[in-house]
């Protein structure tokens, strides 16, 4: 009898297919609304900006991502034997306060705390950006066929031994699916931090907004779009190589 896993396979191949071109189409028709709108030639003016402040962009989101994700990743490892769904849940509702709070009143009270610039720029967007890693990875580890683990404990393996050599290969694809959610959410709200004098690409945004200058707005905005699908592509191209195949619903 053929897995889920195998079934599922053909019908992700087609979604992976798919994907490329919708935001090919969701690109092109964001271009010819900016040309119909007269809005396209306004945007230029502000490109000899972009390469300075679009810097700060990846030098905010790589500090935060960076420290997140194992800070955030052992705490999704469920405990050996399983912890109940209550306590779980409690554990995870710590890690929820991050998100449930709004990006910008984590960046406020970074501010009110660490100041102003980089250094609270970046504890916001790693405070933000902790749940999803958690919530997939302890979802990924409770995925885990059981009768693999118990194949694992009766060769002997020590409960660590599971972990790192059975539970963690098999949910590495869910893990990945958390870091790319992070991943996300850290560069859309990279914005942000420029209202705590962080700079980045915010600077236009908001000057735009604060100047009913659309095409300054844009010139801020668009950048933005591009480097998140960039970066969500580049890491979902590491999950499909990186994830062996057997466990890779996508291969």
């Amino acid at each position: 009898m053929s897995s889920p896993a195998i079934l599922a396979a053909p019908e992700e191949r087609r979604r992976l297919a798919v994907a490329p071109v919708l935001v090919l189409i969701v690109v092109a028709g964001a271009v010819a609304w900016l040309w119909s709108s007269g809005m396209a030639g306004g945007v230029p003016p502000y490109s000899g900006d972009l390469p300075h402040l679009a810097r700060p962009h990846p030098e905010l989101v790589a500090p935060a991502r960076g420290p997140a994700t194992p800070a955030a990743g052992p705490r999704g490892p469920r405990p050996s034997p399983p912890a109940p769904p209550s306590v779980s849940e409690m554990v995870m509702q710590v890690f929820n306060i991050g998100s449930t709070v709004p990006t910008l009143a984590i960046l406020a009270l970074s501010m009110t705390v660490l100041g102003i610039g980089t250094v609270p720029a970046v504890f916001g967007l790693w405070a933000a950006t902790l749940l999803p890693i958690v919530r997939n990875t302890y979802a990924g580890l409770r995925a885990v066929p059981p009768h693999l683990v118990e194949a694992a404990t009766g060769m002997g393996m020590t409960p660590r031994q599971v972990l790192w050599r059975v539970e963690l290969p098999n949910a590495l694809f869910v893990i990945f699916g958390g870091i790319r959610t992070a991943l996300a959410i850290c560069v859309g709200s990279a914005p942000l931090v420029f209202l705590i004098g962080a700079g980045g690409l915010g600077e236009l945004i908001f000057t735009g907004i604060a100047l009913d200058e659309l095409p300054m707005m844009m010139a801020g905005a668009i950048p933005t779009a591009l480097i998140a699908v960039l970066v969500d592509f580049v890491f979902g191209q590491i999950q499909y190589h990186l994830v062996p195949r057997g466990i890779n619903p996508l291969r």
